[in-house]
């Protein structure tokens, strides 16, 4: 069904590549491509640190990342657009209106979800937004 999954945040270097990562090993073995990209993204950067260290914690890995910057070509090239609130889903249809159909929050089976930025927080903030991405992930699997 969906064969290329992007999700989309801001700066592509918290949220938007931990979920990367987790959806990745959510459907290890199953031929679905999961990348990420950032409405404002720090180009070039790698994961945050207090990011990578959860996913490390959960024996997940997201070391290898350099955020880079949504594009509509990015954006035509995904089957499934998954961001984290709802200010994002009107970005993109700005960007892309014909992208709007296939764009939805990580957390639309959580009762429309909106995941919060943790950048620039504490580890506790970060550990709250893991928790809501990896239920959402978990939530989204049965359907791809």
């Amino acid at each position: 069904m969906f064969k290329n999954i992007l999700f989309v945040c801001i700066g592509n270097i918290c949220r938007s590549p931990s979920a990367e990562v987790m959806m990745r090993h959510a459907l290890r073995g199953r031929e679905v491509g999961v990348s990420s990209a950032g409405l404002a993204a720090l180009v070039g950067h790698g994961i945050d640190a207090t990011a990578q260290e959860l996913l490390v914690d959960h024996a997940l890995d997201g070391a290898e990342h350099r955020a880079r910057q949504v594009t509509p070509k990015i954006l035509s090239g995904a089957d499934l657009i998954l961001v984290m609130e709802k200010k994002h889903l009107r970005r993109i249809s700005e960007i892309a209106p014909e992208s709007s159909g296939k764009t939805f929050l990580l957390g639309k089976w959580r009762e429309d979800l909106e995941i919060p930025d943790p950048y620039r927080q504490q580890r506790p903030a970060f550990e709250h937004v893991y928790r809501l991405m990896a239920d959402s992930v978990s939530a989204w699997k049965r359907y791809i």
